[in-house]
């Protein structure tokens, strides 16, 4: 089991940046496909991109050309930096294990976009 910890989030006016951090425990996130999602309320979780093993990433047409995710395996941290950001993009944005169906959830952290 993993448990994760999304860091970053705020209030950005649009076309501000964010970085957002996800620290994960119990495995290391460099075996894994790690995956960040975002969920506006009253709506499903979506996926946003994912970084394979090896290293390999892909995005959700929304995010491509603007968000970027990577990873740090010494501090066991998933990134997604998050460029030109506009209102739609405004969401709690989580990270978790692909096919994991066993982890919690963890807290996510707010993005607001706003002038």
């Amino acid at each position: 089991q993993m448990q994760f910890v999304e860091s970053g989030g705020g209030l950005v006016q649009p076309g501000g940046s964010l970085r957002l951090s996800c620290a994960a425990s119990g495995r290391d996130v460099r075996s894994y496909t790690m995956v960040w999602y975002r969920q506006i309320p009253g709506a499903q979780r979506e996926w946003v991109a994912h970084i394979t093993s090896a290293d390999q990433t892909k995005y959700q047409d929304f995010a491509k050309g603007r968000f970027t995710i990577s990873r740090d395996n010494a501090k066991n941290t998933v990134y997604l930096q998050m460029n030109s950001l506009n209102p739609e993009d405004t969401a709690v944005y989580y990270c978790h294990r692909l096919g994991d169906v066993v982890s919690p959830w963890g807290p996510g952290t707010q993005v607001t976009v706003s002038a």
